[in-house]
């Protein structure tokens, strides 16, 4: 039997393509994604296989059924200036659901529980070890793939087709977000700074075009 979903997302209309997917025992839909350890899901991570099969076969992320032309990013304000994700894209109805449901993207003050994660779990890329507040839906028509310098891959998400914030599980407030931007800003800067000047007009130029974005 089907279990019942947490009182929390019961008002939300789940995705007929979520729809198949498992249960956890706090009333959470697993996302395809989701590995399993000794036999539960790990929503800390991401199973390796099922990244192939969502780039290889063109399927989202989050219920793992074929995607279509338009393809949705579910990123974090810094890779709207940076323009990269750790994960590959979804439909828009599940990032719409992922965006309202996700306890971790739904309310900003929770931190990431990062004890015993397993090492192969782990995103490629540099993470952002912080809870940004903010989440965007980033659609775009198409993206690239490179590589970390570790063997991990990372998505370039393209231009936008269409850049939607969310924060609480509601559209966000300009204020918000630039507030998001703002305080993971120097993380990138730091960096930038690491690189050369090149490397910190190169941000400028990527913050620049991110702020574009902002909604009035």
């Amino acid at each position: 039997m089907r279990r019942e979903l947490n009182q929390r997302i019961r008002h939300l209309e789940l995705p007929d393509r979520m729809r198949h997917l498992p249960v956890n025992d706090q009333g959470f839909p697993v996302p395809y994604f989701v590995p399993y350890v000794n036999g539960e899901p790990e929503f800390r991570g991401f199973d390796g296989e099922k990244m192939v099969i969502c780039v290889r076969h063109k399927r989202c992320w989050l219920c793992g059924e074929p995607l279509g032309k338009f393809m949705c990013f579910v990123i974090g304000p810094m890779c709207a200036v940076n323009r990269v994700s750790a994960e590959p894209p979804s439909h828009r109805g599940c990032a719409l659901y992922a965006v309202r449901a996700c306890p971790f993207l739904t309310q900003p003050k929770m931190r990431r529980n990062e004890k015993d994660v397993p090492e192969h779990l782990e995103p490629a890329g540099l993470m952002l070890r912080r809870n940004p507040g903010v989440t965007l839906i980033w659609t775009t028509l198409r993206y690239t793939i490179f590589k970390d310098g570790h063997g991990g891959a990372l998505f370039n998400v393209g231009d936008p087709e269409r850049v939607e914030f969310f924060a609480e599980g509601r559209a966000a407030t300009r204020a918000e977000v630039i507030a998001s931007i703002d305080s993971g800003l120097p993380v990138l800067r730091e960096m930038a700074e690491r690189d050369g000047p090149d490397a910190v007009a190169e941000l400028q130029t990527m913050y620049d075009k991110a702020m574009e974005l902002v909604p009035a």
